[in-house]
């Protein structure tokens, strides 16, 4: 797809961060845009800032774990602009801490629903819509360097099965002969809220007992905040993000540093030999 003028975006996580600097990009490209984003009030804003920059857009409030949410997203979609011809599943939490076993029941629903269900209902629900026209798309869906790299905890985890659900959606529309591309953005560190999700998670998947912060996991947070704060601003991925399409790249990726754990982890497989045993990247 090399030509985005008068096309229809639609982008999940719209309301701020990589969410938010990919729809801005996609209206400066021309397009209409719909942004969906559960966090009501910075959806609202999103969406003045770019109506009054003078770019079509609207905002729906959708909860991309369920369902029933994503397919009237799709329908309010339709009914504004007739055709979808980008997608990008990109909301996404944080959640869950410390070891595998001390993670919540609760923080494995709420982040896997987000973050694995919440690609898996898109591609479901828009792809079919994508199809039907017959005009050229592309899917996005946004992983993160967590997904192809050594980690542990719910997090990570839904990174990896977000990149291999990836892999299959670009081969599956290939072999189909789709005129649809597919690519999964794996992205270092960026400027992003993601280390405040907490503040949109949903009242059932609260968990019923806090558990204290070790010294240990306050000082990994600490680095972390930092890591995110020097960040690659979201306008930068957005900017790859698009050229991506436009070269129908499935891997896209904001920065090399975390290569040399990528490579020593495939080194690792085909060698035959264990993991090894890393600290926070």
């Amino acid at each position: 797809m090399k030509d985005f003028e008068g096309k229809v975006a639609v982008v999940t996580g719209a309301a701020s961060g990589i969410g938010l600097g990919m729809a801005t990009r996609f209206a400066q490209e021309g397009m209409k845009v719909v942004l969906a984003d559960v966090e009501q009030p910075a959806l609202d804003a999103a969406v003045e800032t770019l109506t009054q920059a003078e770019h079509q857009v609207i905002g729906v409030n959708a909860d991309v774990s369920d369902a029933g949410s994503v397919e009237e997203l799709a329908k309010q979609t339709i009914d504004a602009f007739g055709k979808v011809h980008v997608l990008c599943n990109n909301a996404g939490v944080g959640g869950g801490r410390g070891l595998l076993w001390e993670s919540s029941l609760k923080d494995w629903q709420w982040v896997f629903g987000v973050n694995f269900w919440g690609v898996l209902h898109g591609i479901r629900t828009f792809v079919p819509l994508m199809l039907s026209h017959g005009e050229e798309g592309h899917v996005v869906n946004t992983a993160s360097m967590a997904g192809v790299t050594p980690g542990s905890g719910p997090y990570t985890t839904t990174k990896h099965a977000v990149v291999s659900l990836s892999e299959g959606l670009y081969q599956q529309l290939r072999m189909t002969q789709a005129k649809i591309g597919a690519s999964v953005l794996c992205p270092g560190w960026v400027r992003t809220n993601l280390l405040a999700s907490e503040r949109n998670r949903p009242a059932e998947l609260q968990d019923d007992a806090v558990r204290p912060e070790a010294p240990a996991e306050a000082g990994v947070r600490a680095w972390v905040e930092q890591q995110v704060a020097a960040g690659r601003p979201p306008e930068e991925v957005a900017g790859i993000v698009v050229e991506a399409i436009r070269e129908e790249q499935f891997w896209i990726t904001t920065t090399d540093e975390f290569d040399f754990v990528i490579k020593s982890r495939v080194d690792n497989l085909l060698a035959r030999r264990n993991p090894e045993v890393r600290g926070i990247l």
